[in-house]
């Protein structure tokens, strides 16, 4: 705590031998940023600069790269400033502002991805009504949905953590989520229902939706052509790698809170960065590789530079 500024300090205290290692941290993570914001820019731009590609499906797709790099930023700029820092500190006030928003990104990235699965579904089961369902508005309406339901939820609950007493000052994290909780010197059961509810709508519902709506797409496409069938693969399974590789983010999140006295240090630094680092950097090299269009006009940009 600073008397003076009266400012509320949090100790990160998830950081292995920094002192010993810092540099090397420091190069890894922003070797990694760097990756992050090339390869999801240049997808974005190629969306926005091609007219065949200003389809929902597409336009859903740059979405999603532009919240990992909105996650990126929260995220990997404290990391750097943290390793060349001789304390590893944070402002309560800052980490409160983390923490909502890294799970209303969390929280905006299933629904971006029940959005593109509803976008396959109508395409693939119902393709004669696709350009009277998936109109300009719908799209807009989804996007906002996505971006704003989150960040009014994840709200609630930091809202009430706010004014709460902290009775530990250190968290065992390199930074604010769930483990922000054994801060407070008490529980709150309305913080808790309200996080309960978040989550609900935020992650559980929209990922029961995104199962349904790919197992309907699976039954169909199994009474189908071989074309559709084709057409299926290539536009579904990168959507499913890259929920896959989220949905395991997201449960470590939610186990390392209840297993954190029980997971060495060293690993669970280790396990942190790994989340950080895979997925951001998936997004576009699934998109870029998987998705034909993008991956023609990846190809058509790469000869270019070369000419030049």
């Amino acid at each position: 705590m600073d008397d003076k500024l009266n400012v509320t300090y949090i100790t990160l205290d998830g950081y292995v031998e920094v002192h010993k290692y810092r540099y090397l941290y420091f190069l890894v993570i922003f070797t990694a940023y760097i990756l992050i914001i090339c390869s999801n820019s240049t997808v974005v731009y190629l969306i926005w600069i091609h007219q065949n590609l200003h389809e929902p499906m597409y336009i859903f797709i740059a979405a999603l790269l532009i919240n990992s790099l909105l996650y990126s930023t929260l995220i990997y700029p404290k990391l750097l400033i943290d390793f060349l820092s001789e304390k590893q500190i944070i402002s309560y006030s800052a980490c409160l502002f983390q923490f909502h928003a890294f799970y209303s990104l969390n929280g905006s990235e299933f629904l971006l991805l029940a959005a593109m699965s509803y976008d396959r579904y109508v395409s693939i089961c119902k393709p004669l009504q696709y350009p009277a369902i998936m109109r300009k508005t719908t799209v807009s309406i989804f996007l906002i949905l996505a971006w704003l339901l989150p960040a009014c939820q994840i709200a609630v609950p930091v809202i009430l953590s706010a004014d709460m007493k902290l009775c530990n000052f250190t968290l065992n994290g390199i930074l604010c989520n769930n483990s922000m909780y054994n801060l407070h010197c008490i529980k709150s059961r309305a913080r808790s229902i309200f996080g309960v509810v978040a989550l609900l709508n935020t992650a559980l519902l929209p990922l029961l939706f995104i199962l349904f709506t790919y197992t309907r797409i699976l039954i169909i496409t199994c009474r189908s052509s071989r074309e559709v069938k084709t057409k299926a693969a290539q536009t579904c399974l990168p959507h499913l790698l890259v929920l896959i590789s989220f949905s395991c983010l997201c449960a470590y999140d939610v186990t390392i809170v209840r297993l954190e006295s029980d997971i060495p240090k060293t690993v669970r630094l280790i396990i942190t960065l790994q989340a950080f680092l895979y997925h951001p950097l998936f997004n576009p090299v699934i998109y870029g590789l998987k998705m034909k269009e993008i991956s023609k006009h990846l190809r058509r940009l790469f000869c270019q530079a070369k000419v030049i």
